[in-house]
């Protein structure tokens, strides 16, 4: 299908895709389908390349498509990594590559996932499994029912994902020139639509309002990051079930409220209220941009142009441009050194350190020539450190404390993360909560309850030593990461 290309009651084209972790295998087929009530059923042979080389093992799978509905057959034993995918159509854009719907098949968690998803090129960039999965077994089936409403269904007829548009007057599925997924009506009124309900890419043209936001999830974390507009400013965010945290901002001049923000070619352009562009943050690349992604590995946000030349997107402009920057560059307990490795507080990084005590049973230990990068927590000013302190071993919910000594400001924190080393003699000092008789040394500087503790780099590791004595804490590992985040969803 090409073009502003509809599903269900009219001529499409349908392909096939299979993917795997460590190989990708494309056996594209065509068939025709008219609105009439006909129903077809297709075998496929596939091929699925295993680790040692020059092994192969065979499947056969049944796609079964008729006027109103699309089924893609479930795996009958779990296959790690195994991805498949049913193209339905394919937009034809002005510059490639083009826009395709797809119906997708996942390996997740020990289960099989059933989504609807849309696709720039290789690159995904909307999925109706985003927030929630739907798992299925035996078959995932696409319906757009008579009275209007697509859903996505498991064998029973269990319903795990639905657009709510019954009884609307929707006619068909159609995917537009801008990657929109939407269901229209005879006279092409739009009644839903993919781009009310962004995921964690914004692709060119689209527009954001104030109070809405995208979403990408590190796998295997209980953290998640996000990228919202507000009024004054559009941030970047680190949510836990218990805190959130901003580390990334832009805002307009002038304090002009912001009202939306659209991705054109040229950059990322920012309106008031009346629709006047009040900022720009620009793509820096002669090719015009495709879409902006918020990296679900490391939370970064990236402007994306195609290059014609190597054949793949390429970041031309991102909001973090150092690996300590990056909230998750280390584990909680971490720090990020100026070598870009991470080394642990303590014997080893566990974010179980500081959450068992409180008030009388801990106190705290101060690392110099260490910050955070988390913003937005809870402040207080005109305090000295050792009030600051005070009131993180007060607050049993706080784990990290930093004090500003030139503005006297104090920040509490309720996780020992997106923590970095600094330069020595900028004013801040970041305090840990440990337990009580851990941080044992000398009270030279007047500090009953803190234990100087220096933050140097010798071969990329960071040492704590305790003045006065053999420090409690030590590094016992040293780890690298490579933490360049693609900001691609294949």
């Amino acid at each position: 299908m090409k073009g502003d290309e509809s599903l269900f009651g009219w001529e499409w084209e349908l392909e096939w895709e299979w993917e795997w972790e460590w190989t990708a295998l494309l056996f594209p087929s065509i068939a025709f389908i008219h609105h009439s009530h006909a129903s077809f059923s297709f075998l496929f042979p596939f091929f699925h390349q295993k680790l040692i080389p020059a092994s192969f093992i065979c499947f056969f799978w049944i796609f079964h498509i008729s006027s109103h509905e699309v089924h893609l057959a479930v795996p009958a034993e779990y296959v790690e990594g195994f991805i498949g995918r049913a193209f339905l159509m394919e937009s034809e854009n002005l510059m490639p590559p083009n826009f395709r719907a797809a119906l997708a098949i996942e390996a997740t968690q020990g289960q099989y996932s059933c989504s609807l998803q849309v696709f720039l090129g290789e690159v995904k960039v909307w999925s109706s499994g985003h927030f929630s999965r739907f798992f299925t077994a035996e078959k995932c089936v696409l319906e757009l029912t008579a009275d209007g409403d697509l859903r996505l269904k498991g064998p029973t007829g269990h319903v795990g994902w639905r657009t709510g548009t019954s009884r609307q007057g929707v006619e068909r599925l159609r995917i537009l020139r801008n990657g929109n997924l939407a269901l229209v009506d005879a006279i092409e009124g739009i009644k839903w639509q993919s781009f009310n309900f962004p995921t964690d890419v914004m692709v060119l043209g689209q527009s954001l309002n104030v109070k809405t936001h995208l979403t990408s999830f590190p796998p295997h974390s209980i953290f998640f990051y996000s990228f919202e507009i507000q009024t004054q400013r559009i941030a970047l965010y680190l949510n836990s079930p218990k805190c959130k945290y901003s580390y990334w901002e832009f805002k307009p001049p002038n304090n002009i409220n912001l009202s939306y923000i659209t991705l054109n070619p040229e950059g990322l352009d920012f309106f008031d209220d009346r629709a006047n562009k009040i900022a720009t943050i620009p793509s820096g690349t002669p090719h015009p941009l495709r879409f902006l992604a918020l990296g679900n590995k490391t939370g970064n946000l990236g402007l994306y142009s195609y290059s014609p030349q190597n054949g793949i997107f390429e970041a031309s402009f991102r909001a973090l441009t150092t690996t300590c920057d990056l909230p998750l560059a280390c584990k909680p307990y971490g720090i990020c050194t100026f070598s870009n490795s991470c080394s642990c507080i303590g014997s080893k990084c566990r974010e179980e350190m500081g959450g068992e005590f409180c008030e009388a049973k801990g106190e705290m230990m101060e690392l110099v020539g260490v910050s955070s990068i988390l913003r937005d927590g809870p402040k207080r000013v005109n305090v000295s450190k050792e009030e600051c302190g005070e009131w993180c071993l007060d607050d049993c919910k706080c784990v990290a404390a930093l004090h500003y000594s030139v503005m006297e400001e104090c920040y509490l924190y309720r996780v020992v993360i997106g923590v970095k080393q600094i330069e020595k003699g900028m004013g801040l000092s970041y305090m840990v909560k440990v337990p009580k008789g851990t941080a044992l040394g000398s009270h030279k500087s007047g500090l009953k309850r803190w234990v100087l503790a220096v933050v140097g780099v010798v071969d990329g590791v960071v040492i704590l030593a305790v003045s006065g004595g053999l420090a409690y804490y030590f590094v016992k590992r040293r780890r690298k990461k490579n933490l360049t985040d693609t900001d691609v969803h294949s």
